[in-house]
């Protein structure tokens, strides 16, 4: 099919979504079709429309987080004391994204009742650009910077009228919101204190210079939950890159547990492209949840870590709070401000509270004799002082191999508290039997240590910034007539029978 016809294709589709299909599908139907915007980008008009943008302040009062029932109006000071703005404490600017419906979607509430629920004498004001963001994505997208300009004289208006110091504004924005924000805070005279973009907009914003979209240089802190960044279809609703001076990726900025991805494939196999509304509302929409979870379940912040890549923190190797090197997820994060952006990792589960509980597992395996690298499938299960987690699968990401130590990453929706014992299992693939890998470990512990294949040597367990030693040795020896699919050890104190001429093969466990 030539050129031309593709793209007219796109763009009968595209308009088909605009009238047909509610703002989230079109939402998807505009990152679908991310790279083909820019011949359509012409078809709309790309006049300065500042005159014409307009943005309303609604101070919502906690007894009704829904109700847009005072509104303050720059320019009148009256509306103030009306609304009654407290110029000591933090002001919090909740900015929408784009939207056809011309309403405020149902997390708009919720965040308002979060935030009241933390800072009971904070004022809480919903940005309502609406008329401006009830457009063609394109034109949404090239107004949120006349929105974000005016957003910044009415944050100048608050200061020189009430001399509120511009530290106890924080924006708070989600997806083409978290641009605005972002034009707010640098348009703005002074800065202001904080800037969170919630899994900021992706089409027309990727790649750009840090003037075009939010950057670190728009607040004195600022902070971003990536949740759509990427999918198996190419999708890429949310933006991939780092653009605030902390980005945590939950789940690696990817699809998020609960949100049903192979679902949304199967409606997108039998109804079109546009069934997989409910997978990208689930997906980009959890940046939102996570925060106000931060908000409502203080003691059950989830952990962030900062780690090189995701593939690296699946594998468990940043577990680790050292310098810094691991923050809070969402309203309680550290201020942390440095020369190069921080790019952190965490897991969460999929309703709220989202924490869970990282663990690292090291296997090292060793064997005297060639053999072929092996794909066994290893669940291990953890019993702690406070509870247990079974049944955790190893997710190989290559193929297991001897005389190599493997890394792991364990996740627990509980603390199990100290490790008591731990379990694994194994399932017989490729070749190699229970029995064959039951033998390697038994041949450790009986003394032969000439036949040894794997040995568990020790268990390292985080406990905030402590690393903890628990030697462990296997709780039952089974006899070589009756190997089972499944070997036990548990903690111990006595020492170790080691050699110091041989290598050290150890299963570790690292938690946090």
């Amino acid at each position: 099919m030539k050129a031309w016809r593709v793209r007219f294709l796109y763009f009968l589709v595209l308009n088909a979504a605009v009238q047909y299909v509610t703002s989230l599908e079109e939402e998807l139907a505009d990152s679908i079709f991310g790279n083909f915007l820019d011949p359509l980008n012409d078809l709309f008009d790309r006049k300065d429309n500042s005159n014409q943008t307009v943005a309303k302040f609604s101070l919502r009062k906690p007894s009704h987080p829904d109700d847009d029932l005072c509104y303050i109006i720059p320019g009148k000071p009256d509306s103030l004391a009306a609304c009654t703005f407290n110029s000591t404490s933090k002001t919090f600017l909740v900015i929408h994204g784009w939207t056809l419906s011309g309403m405020f979607e149902s997390w708009v509430a919720k965040l308002v009742s979060a935030l009241y629920e933390r800072e009971q004498t904070a004022n809480v004001i919903v940005v309502d650009w609406l008329t401006s963001a009830q457009n063609h994505y394109v034109v949404a997208a090239q107004n949120t910077k006349a929105v974000g300009q005016e957003i910044a004289r009415f944050i100048d208006w608050i200061e020189e009228t009430t001399n509120m110091p511009l530290e106890n504004i924080h924006l708070i924005g989600y997806s083409l919101g978290a641009h605005v924000a972002g034009f707010a805070g640098s348009h703005a005279t002074s800065k202001v204190g904080r800037i969170t973009g919630l899994d900021p907009a992706g089409p027309d914003f990727e790649g750009e210079h840090a003037h075009r979209r939010l950057s670190p240089d728009d607040a004195y802190f600022v902070d971003v939950l990536h949740t759509f960044t990427r999918g198996s279809l190419g999708l890429s609703i949310g933006i991939q890159q780092p653009v605030g001076h902390v980005d945590i990726y939950p789940n690696g900025g990817s699809f998020q547990p609960g949100c049903n991805l192979r679902g949304a494939l199967e409606k997108i196999a039998n109804f079109g492209i546009f069934a997989i509304t409910d997978a990208v509302k689930c997906e980009h929409e959890r940046s939102v949840h996570l925060f106000i979870d931060s908000l409502l379940n203080e003691r059950e912040a989830a952990k962030a870590y900062r780690c090189g890549s995701t593939d690296m923190f699946d594998r468990g190797m940043c577990l680790s709070c050292r310098k810094s090197r691991c923050n809070t997820v969402g309203y309680d994060i550290s201020k942390v401000r440095k020369a190069r952006n921080v790019q952190m990792y965490t897991k969460t589960r999929a309703s709220m509270p989202f924490r869970v509980y990282h663990y690292q597992l090291k296997i090292h395996f060793s064997s005297k004799v060639n053999r072929s690298e092996m794909e066994p499938s290893i669940t291990v299960s953890l019993y702690g002082t406070k509870g247990e987690a079974e049944n955790l699968e190893l997710k190989l990401k290559e193929k297991i191999s001897t005389n190599k130590t493997h890394s792991f990453l364990l996740v627990t929706e509980k603390d199990i508290g100290d490790l008591l014992m731990l379990k694994f299992k194994w399932e017989e693939t490729n070749g190699w039997s229970t029995s064959s890998m039951l033998k390697m470990v038994s041949s450790w512990w009986s003394g032969d240590s000439d036949g040894a294949d794997m040995e568990v040597h020790k268990v390292l367990q985080h406990t905030g910034k402590f690393i903890h030693t628990v030697p462990v040795r296997k709780s039952k020896y089974p006899d070589a007539q009756n190997l089972r699919e499944e070997i036990t050890f548990v903690t111990c104190k006595d020492a170790w029978r080691t050699n110091q001429k041989q290598t050290q093969k150890r299963v570790t466990l690292k938690n946090h």
